[in-house]
């Protein structure tokens, strides 16, 4: 599935509307956000849900490395602490491309990306996950950092979170991959990239 371009209102999740509007607002007319003025925000009501990645480049290759992750990521992933570790060490070829695809836009455009899979749990509960990239830098220029934001809702309400990403019987099924547009822009949701 392509990249579309969306307007910021296609992120469902309250906390993350919140967290986009902190990473437009510190824009200033920078090509993208320093972290440093969005990590001094209070983020401690999202921190279960966040995860805080360093982008190293190494000549063509970017990686990234996990600095933070928070509780309720790492339960849903089961790996409670990944700190240090390699983001692209979570997934084995050909899935991986596709799981760094996101990360790698937001480095390459210094624009948010919004992705929405469904799956399902053990009980075969069908979860929305919705996750928010955002890409951050130390020099209004070149994003260094990305902070993602995660959400996993059921329509059911209740359903196992624990190690739900190790559990799955199927690959999630991509809903949404998508580019949020400039603040003011004229686009529409799906217009491709």
């Amino acid at each position: 599935m392509p990249f579309s371009v969306a307007r910021p209102d296609v992120v469902r999740a309250i906390n993350q509307r919140w967290l986009l509007k902190i990473w437009q607002r510190h824009l200033d007319g920078l090509r993208v956000p320093a972290w440093q003025a969005v990590e001094a925000e209070d983020l401690s009501r999202m921190a279960a849900n966040l995860s805080y990645l360093d982008v190293m480049r190494a000549g063509e290759k970017t990686h990234f490395r996990i600095s933070f992750h928070g509780e309720t990521v790492g339960l849903i992933y089961g790996a409670p602490d990944c700190h240090g570790k390699f983001l692209y060490n979570s997934k084995p070829e050909p899935a991986r491309t596709e799981a760094l695809a996101p990360y790698r836009r937001a480095v390459a455009i210094g624009r948010p990306v919004y992705i929405v899979h469904d799956m399902t749990d053990r009980e075969n509960r069908l979860v929305h996950s919705e996750r928010l990239v955002l890409p951050l830098s130390s020099d209004g220029e070149s994003v260094d950092r990305i902070i993602t934001s995660f959400e996993f809702v059921s329509p059911d309400g209740a359903f196992t979170s624990q190690g739900l990403m190790q559990t799955l019987k199927a690959p999630p099924a991509l809903r949404l991959m998508a580019t949020i547009e400039q603040p003011g822009a004229d686009s529409i949701v799906t217009r491709p990239a």
